[in-house]
């Protein structure tokens, strides 16, 4: 969940984004704690001189300019921070893909179960592709016991499978494929979709729950319906 060991270094799982953050050691001798427990080469400690936050860093450029596709939702700070305007672009092609109202339920197990049972449907029975978005590692691994005791195929990406991630992004669009990703954003692959899975409904997104900023929601939601693809997308939360 916190950390990983790769070739005998300790290295630091980023809790949002479930990727590894290189280069990064914890503070306060915790580190050098962390590489005794696990058996490694104790490093020295680091000691930090000075320190500035990104939005400092940034204004100390002249010019400044950028593309996202989820600048929309924080217009407001971008203009408060670098008074910067965003400008939105109309989509190459129309969107097609249908985004479903959340599905609420009162407890983590009901919805959990709604979830698994969702995933079954739409690979084994419509045979669609199904991209599973989850808020951190733990909850992916959580889910992935759930789907292997139903004996349902899946991958699952997070900072544990970083090598082999482009190859399960390029798998994640064939017919009734599941992929579990922890804050799931660009990924710097594209989910191509087969004409089959076009015919049977394009990609499903399912959220297991709501990301802190609606940005990252609209990220996951994002990676179905692109360039004009049929595709779904679904939140599901627990009260």
């Amino acid at each position: 969940i916190e950390y990983v060991v790769v070739d005998g270094e300790v290295k630091i799982v980023d809790e949002s984004t479930g990727r590894i953050m290189d280069g990064r050691r914890y503070s306060d001798g915790l580190h050098q704690a962390i590489e005794a427990k696990e058996n490694v080469k104790i490093e020295a400690a680091t000691q930090t001189f000075a320190t500035i936050t990104l939005q400092n860093y940034f204004r100390m450029y002249n010019k400044l300019g950028g593309m996202t596709g989820t600048a929309e939702t924080e217009a407001g700070e971008f203009w408060e921070i670098y008074k910067l305007d965003v400008v939105s672009i109309p989509t190459n092609r129309p969107i097609l893909r249908n985004d479903k109202n959340d599905v609420v339920f009162k407890t983590n197990r009901e919805k959990y179960k709604a979830v698994i049972e969702e995933i079954s449907k739409l690979s084994q029975e419509d045979k669609r592709p199904v991209l599973v978005g989850t808020t951190n590692v733990e909850i992916s691994e959580l889910l992935s016991k759930a789907l292997k005791l139903r004996g349902i195929n899946h991958n699952v990406l997070n900072a544990k499978l970083h090598k082999s991630e482009a190859d399960i992004v390029t798998e994640a669009g064939k017919p009734g494929a599941v992929t579990i990703a922890t804050n799931m954003a660009g990924r710097g692959t594209d989910i191509k979709l087969t004409q089959e899975v076009k015919e049977s409904g394009g990609l499903a997104i399912i959220g297991t729950e709501r990301h802190d900023s609606r940005r990252v929601d609209r990220q996951l939601r994002g990676r179905a319906g692109r360039q004009g693809d049929v595709g779904s997308s679904q939140f599901y939360v627990s009260l």
